[in-house]
């Protein structure tokens, strides 16, 4: 190998390495530095080595099956432009690490500006969902463009799934540990919570659906994402993902 391919290769580990470091506690948003927070972020300081490899493993993996998938994306592409008026991707604002916003991407699975036609949340039978959207919904197919998400470091295929910025704004103190770690694809919480638009439905006759999220599910799912990062581990982030795999 040259000289300039080592300094190549020297520079993009190091890339890597930025992009999944954990910051000093005193660069930090000031939002973040609570004393609930310490426990979690002194336990990931002294993982940063396993945080490297995961960074490494995103960007294989995430680019390899973009590779593998794009007939898949092209087939879903021309379905769902040729079932509705609208883009072929949904883009929308969430919130990654150290409170970072970025646009995810997923298949448009909605009627075009479905925003600004009910909550940020989806319950069952949402009138909203298209046709050939309720298909891609079923067999979370909508989710692969976030592969993108992944490659470019604003996601990782483990963590916490990001949230739009009204739901961050709601996070009590220990909540706000999940901002340490980039967002993720899945998790043990999306698992467990694979039918959260069933869950919606079902309350759907005493309040509205944001209220069901910010005050039934969301604190539910934060104790899983939490347990996540005080258990932080390679081997129980591969576990997700054969979980995910197999259950959802």
């Amino acid at each position: 190998m040259g000289n300039q391919e080592w300094l190549i290769g020297v520079i993009k580990v190091q890339e890597l390495s930025i992009m999944y470091k954990i910051r000093e506690w005193e660069q930090l948003p000031d939002y973040m530095k609570q004393e609930a927070l310490k426990p979690y972020y002194n336990l990931l300081r002294k993982k940063r080595v396993s945080l490297l490899i995961k960074r490494c493993f995103d960007v294989a993996m995430s680019f390899m099956m973009l590779l593998l998938l794009s007939p898949v994306f092209l087939v879903l592409a021309v379905w769902i432009k040729s079932d509705s008026k609208g883009p072929v991707f949904f883009r929308q604002v969430r919130v990654t690490q150290y409170g970072r916003l970025f646009k995810i991407i997923k298949f448009r699975t909605m009627v075009n500006d479905a925003e600004s036609k009910g909550a940020q949340v989806t319950s069952k039978n949402d009138a909203r969902i298209t046709r050939v959207g309720e298909k891609i919904r079923k067999y979370r197919l909508d989710e692969f463009p976030q592969l993108i998400n992944v490659l470019f470091g604003d996601m990782s295929f483990v963590g916490t799934r990001p949230e739009v910025p009204k739901y961050v704004k709601r996070y009590d103190d220990e909540m706000y540990a999940t901002l340490l770690l980039p967002a993720g694809i899945t998790s043990e919480a999306s698992i467990r919570y694979k039918d959260e638009d069933e869950l919606l439905s079902q309350y759907a006759d005493i309040m509205s659906s944001d209220s069901i999220y910010i005050k039934k599910i969301l604190p539910e799912k934060m104790k899983w994402n939490l347990k996540a990062i005080k258990e932080f581990s390679l081997w129980n982030e591969i576990k997700v993902m054969i979980n995910t795999v197999i259950r959802v």
